[in-house]
């Protein structure tokens, strides 16, 4: 169960404004709406208008540092339909990038992944994962440092439950000095980041300059500049 939102309960000056999900690309409404029943979703449909099914996309949710230079890493992974930045596994309800920064709310900034189970597995999912984060630091990645940009694997299902752990298993072996800090965990609810924060990369970033989100690019991802 929620606490509710302690930064809009304590606050008798200056309210933030609620996050407006219904401005963002799907699948960042469907995912509010989720995370507003305190519910995780675990599969989702592309529709296909001109097929007699719709595809059955699974659901999976990655956190390693700032969530701009994962969610690129995401867009360019074959089979991976949708990408969402946002803040999970916090108490908060409808937390902002500014509360989250405070640590207070306990979230991490995450990205939501939307994958065809037909044209990607899980296990490719987490091949990108472990290319993209040192599995050994506490708290932050590169230059970013705080609890909110502590990384994490959070399953939304005992599948991915059990690909996990032999996963981990298997990189910790690669560490025989020190345990890998990297977070394992059931996926508590997603809450969409602001609008500006999705695609950020691959629509100019810092710099202005975007970055390509072209399936199989293999270009360096520049976070900040």
């Amino acid at each position: 169960m929620f606490f509710g939102n302690l930064f809009r309960d304590l606050n008798s000056g200056f309210v933030e404004p609620v996050i407006d999900y219904s401005t963002l690309q799907h699948p960042g409404l469907e995912l509010a709406k989720f995370a507003q029943e305190n519910k995780v979703i675990t599969t989702s449909k592309l529709q296909q208008p001109e097929e007699d099914e719709d595809i059955v996309l699974n659901v999976a949710t990655f956190a390693g540092g700032c969530f701009w230079g994962l969610e690129l890493a995401y867009q360019r992974c074959p089979g991976v339909t949708h990408t969402t930045v946002g803040y999970t596994q916090g108490r908060e309800e409808y937390p902002t990038y500014s509360q989250v920064c405070t640590e207070a709310t306990g979230h991490t900034e995450a990205v939501c992944v939307y994958y065809n189970p037909n044209e990607c597995s899980y296990d490719d999912l987490l091949d990108v994962f472990f290319s993209r984060v040192n599995p050994l630091t506490v708290n932050g990645q590169g230059n970013d440092y705080g609890k909110q940009y502590r990384t994490g694997v959070y399953y939304h299902t005992p599948e991915q439950e059990t690909i996990a752990r032999a996963r981990f298993e298997v990189e910790q072996q690669k560490y025989t000095k020190k345990p890998i800090a990297t977070e394992l965990r059931a996926s508590m609810p997603f809450w969409p980041a602001e609008r500006h924060h999705q695609k950020y990369l691959s629509k100019g970033g810092p710099g202005r300059v975007a970055q390509s989100a072209e399936k199989g690019c293999m270009d360096t991802i520049r976070c900040y500049g």
